[in-house]
């Protein structure tokens, strides 16, 4: 699974270990837990003809692909608000949704969710993917400065990093490497480094304490020191897939578990000023992995569930592939990336990504919630790839005609 097990584990630990008034915040899980489990995706036995789009990149053919994804998962959105990770996952691709492009519906729709949420992330205090939702929440203050919007994501934060690392909750399968104890990481899948970098950037960012953005820089280097290959520049999904291998004998590294960390890097970069000292780090870390994912890159221009072994699954992957384009296009965007390299490869995953909606707005392709490269359809759809797909396709925008 995409998310963190073992969560009774940390809030065990953390009612032990925090303050009182901590312990009401991390152990009373809100009245909603119980019913904000709304699935997050579906795959039906058909999905009706394709719409074929036009995969010019301009911004009248970009605000049509855009559009159309977006209303039809706006339309199906669950008629109670969500905070889960692969929600929040969409919300950021909502709120990315150009101005020119009929922005403002979607973001007011994200308000209407953060106001049902009453902008509080999910209930487990140490989960990056009950953080996520942050990203949306931050934004939205931005453009509101609305303090009841920042303050609850301020104080969970602030109790994550007043938690003593005892208190983490241990899952030993995931920080045992090389036969030996590493540091124990706090995000110890590399997912969580979409989840949760980007809330404390933003924190950092709005609040202007540094504080934010140590913890956070520090986690990180933490998930990477345990699940980067310094030689392949990707990530493992956890530490139980460092020696795993795939059916052609290379190692697993699952599209969208990098495609998550190529994101969070992005997202980071955004909150990050020109002179900050970290800001040559992240910019290193998108150069390594851009340059490891463009030559497996499909000929259709997207990218396979397991990015070594791409003849192990038939389909390709929409969320990993979106994940990845989206970061291409912001490193070719910013002067991070050569434009002429990257650019080129941007065009062709957008194309690829086109052959994959249907006439209603249905996109289809992504692989359902999991760990590592898997089978699924064509039809598959699941908000989280929706997201990365807007993010992605907002990003092109910027640089359209």
């Amino acid at each position: 699974m995409d998310h963190t097990q073992g969560d009774a584990r940390i809030g065990r630990a953390i009612c032990v270990l925090v303050p009182a008034f901590a312990i009401l915040l991390a152990c009373a899980a809100p009245a909603r837990t119980q019913n904000m489990s709304a699935p997050p995706g579906d795959t039906p036995a058909t999905a009706g003809p394709l719409a074929h789009l036009s995969a010019k990149i301009t911004r009248r053919d970009l605000a049509k692909a855009i559009k159309l994804v977006a209303n039809w998962q706006l339309d199906r959105l669950p008629a109670q608000a969500q905070y889960d990770w692969t929600f929040a996952a969409l919300y950021t691709g909502f709120m990315a949704v150009p101005q020119q492009v009929g922005g403002d519906k979607y973001r007011r729709a994200m308000l209407h969710i953060g106001e049902e949420l009453n902008w509080q992330p999910g209930p487990r205090v140490m989960t990056a993917d009950d953080q996520a939702v942050g990203q949306m929440f931050m934004e939205q203050y931005l453009l509101r400065k609305d303090r009841k919007m920042m303050d609850p994501m301020r104080a969970r934060l602030d109790l994550e990093m007043a938690t003593p690392e005892a208190g983490w909750g241990k899952t030993p399968q995931s920080w045992w490497a090389g036969g030996h104890y590493a540091e124990m990481p706090l995000w110890w899948w590399c997912d969580a480094l979409f989840m949760a970098p980007p809330v404390y950037a933003d924190m950092a960012a709005t609040t202007g304490n540094k504080k934010y953005l140590d913890f956070m820089d520090r986690q990180w280097t933490i998930t990477t020191n345990l699940l980067y290959d310094p030689s392949k520049h990707l990530y493992s999904r956890d530490a139980s897939y460092l020696d795993k291998r795939e059916k052609n004998g290379e190692k697993i590294f699952w599209s969208r578990g990098n495609g998550w960390v190529m994101a969070g890097i992005v997202r980071v970069l955004e909150q990050l000023p020109a002179d900050s000292p970290l800001r040559p780090k992240y910019v290193a870390q998108l150069k390594q992995m851009a340059a490891a994912t463009l030559p497996v890159q499909g000929s259709d221009g997207l990218w396979r569930p397991g990015l070594l072994d791409p003849d192990a699954y038939p389909l390709p992957e929409i969320s990993g592939s979106a994940f990845i384009t989206y970061a291409m296009a912001y490193g070719a965007n910013e002067g991070i990336l050569d434009r002429a390299t990257y650019w080129p490869a941007v065009e062709n995953a957008w194309a690829g990504m086109l052959r994959h909606v249907y006439a209603d707005g249905r996109l289809g392709c992504i692989q359902p919630v999991g760990a590592a490269p898997d089978a699924f359809t064509e039809t598959s759809s699941y908000v989280y790839g929706v997201g990365a797909y807007l993010l992605a396709g907002s990003e092109i925008y910027r640089a359209a005609k």
